[in-house]
């Protein structure tokens, strides 16, 4: 039995910010957001992207749908080379890769209703009649779980959990293949967030979407995930399926994260492991294991050698010089 082709797959993808250069600078000083990434997503999937703020998970979203270009790298996306396309090609396949934005307070444009702004990709691609526009529309509406009488009203006039309904139907009108959900639930009280989760599972079974789902909620993750990559500094420190995660951590990182999470049982006695420090800056990232700083078990290889991403059984892959001695 051959081996599929990934439905997502990123090779090596960097980007890199370049600022202005310093008087008496000789090189311009570049901000290392994403650092040579690699991971796949089969078909129908969910991976999760977790790690602290900062750590570039949002810029890795934007950057495998050209919202930033990338530095370096490759994605594909059913077996084509994402970065190959030109910008019309590109515009065209925009009708298939869609985002959903972080806020919906600052995604939504206040002086369009709901229906302008469900529509409006339709409007874009001059995607059927306006009466067929307006059937879609009202579809996506009954299926995120919002009453067709809000069609005309205004954003302002809608709860955080209703905007990203919203902002939800508006990603899903072009009936994509991949979504990337930047965090779609860190706006919202803990009680619409599992509405709002289970209308992003239902909706995935019912349209056979595929998702890269950003968030710095391991809970969240562990819920809505099948597989869980954790990122620091711009570099990925394990992947691994989200059981095989939780039961097993391998990287000091995801353990700490890990120890992280509240248990609400009075019962249970768990052990937080403290990071000392903070992030270092990604201007001047550490050399070696970009999290020797802070780990514990840091060794002269951790800073001096930079731990190659290695798979340790059953798809577990995990960038660490302890682990690998061990």
């Amino acid at each position: 039995m051959t081996d599929q082709v990934p439905f997502i797959e990123v090779r090596h993808l960097s980007k890199y910010f370049f600022g202005r250069k310093e008087l008496f600078r000789k090189e311009t000083r570049a901000v290392k957001a994403v650092d040579g990434v690699e991971f796949s997503i089969p078909q129908c999937q969910t991976l999760g992207v977790v790690g602290e703020s900062g750590c570039g998970k949002s810029t890795l979203g934007r950057a495998i749908l050209r919202l930033h270009e990338p530095t370096s790298g490759q994605v594909f996306y059913e077996g084509k080379n994402l970065l190959e396309y030109d910008k019309e090609q590109m515009r065209n396949l925009r009708k298939e890769l869609q985002i959903i934005f972080q806020d919906p307070y600052s995604s939504l444009n206040p002086r369009m209703t709901v229906k302008e702004l469900i529509q409006s990709p339709l409007d874009v691609f001059s995607m059927g009649t306006r009466k067929e526009r307006q059937e879609k529309v009202a579809e996506l509406m009954e299926k995120v779980g919002l009453p067709l009488e809000f069609m005309n009203r205004y954003p302002h006039e809608f709860s955080g959990g209703q905007r990203q309904r919203i902002v939800i139907a508006r990603a899903l009108v072009l009936n994509p293949k991949f979504v990337v959900c930047d965090e779609p639930v860190s706006a919202l009280d803990v009680s619409v967030r599992a509405q709002v989760l289970n209308l992003m599972k239902d909706l995935q079974r019912e349209l056979s979407l595929t998702y890269l789902f950003i968030s710095h909620d391991l809970s969240v993750v562990r819920y809505i995930c099948d597989r869980i990559m954790v990122m620091y500094l711009g570099k990925v420190m394990e992947i691994a399926d989200k059981k095989e995660l939780y039961e097993n951590p391998c990287h000091p990182y995801t353990k700490a994260l890990m120890s992280a999470i509240p248990i609400p049982d009075m019962d249970v006695e768990y052990h937080k492991i403290h990071l000392e420090g903070d992030v270092p800056s990604p201007f001047h990232p550490p050399s070696g294991c970009r999290f020797h700083t802070r780990c514990r078990y840091a060794t002269e290889k951790c800073k001096a050698c930079v731990p190659e991403l290695k798979d340790v059984g059953c798809g577990h892959m995990v960038a660490c010089h302890l682990f690998e001695e061990a």
